[in-house]
């Protein structure tokens, strides 16, 4: 079954937009940092719902669907305070990150499942706009978005270290 576009472009999206985190709250921890890894992460959290989400809503009315209001808003703010009662005693353990990490698959998942409930002619009609008659996506240059994922990960690392060479 094809994915509806949408679900994997916003997939896509939130990874990609969570790297940038990912990989300087990893050299940060792996630095004995864990004050800057932690404080990156829920740092951008804030910023995005309450900054972005906000200037969004100002440019133009957000139509909020209820799954968001019922069930993912719900989840973000369990996740919140899941990491504020794992950090309460000044450390985040191990066990502790690998259920932060299970929840996260797990939500990416459930996700992914719930999208399969969405109207399967629509999701076939993006399948087929996305893909000719022998299943291959259509894209005459598949090597160059190769090139620009691997130039761009590797920008993502080094610019995830950049910050402490600053003088």
């Amino acid at each position: 079954m094809a994915f509806p576009r949408s679900v994997i472009g916003l997939t896509i999206v939130a990874f990609g937009t969570s790297s940038p985190e990912l990989a300087v709250s990893i050299g940060s921890a792996l630095d004995g940092q864990s004050d800057i890894a932690l404080g990156n992460v829920v740092g951008s959290n804030i910023f995005n719902v309450l900054f972005i989400l906000g200037m969004s809503a100002l440019i133009t009315p957000l139509v909020v669907a209820q799954q968001l209001v019922r069930l993912d808003v719900p989840i973000m703010i369990g996740a919140s305070l899941l990491v504020l009662l794992f950090g309460w005693d000044g450390t985040i353990a191990k066990w502790e990150g690998v259920v932060l990490v299970a929840i996260g698959i797990w939500y990416t998942v459930f996700l992914i499942q719930q999208s399969k409930k969405e109207n399967t002619k629509k999701a076939l009609e993006d399948y087929q706009e996305e893909y000719a008659d022998d299943g291959n996506p259509k894209n005459d240059r598949p090597w160059l978005q190769i090139i620009f994922v691997v130039v761009g990960l590797a920008l993502l690392v080094l610019g995830s270290r950049f910050w402490w060479t600053v003088p």
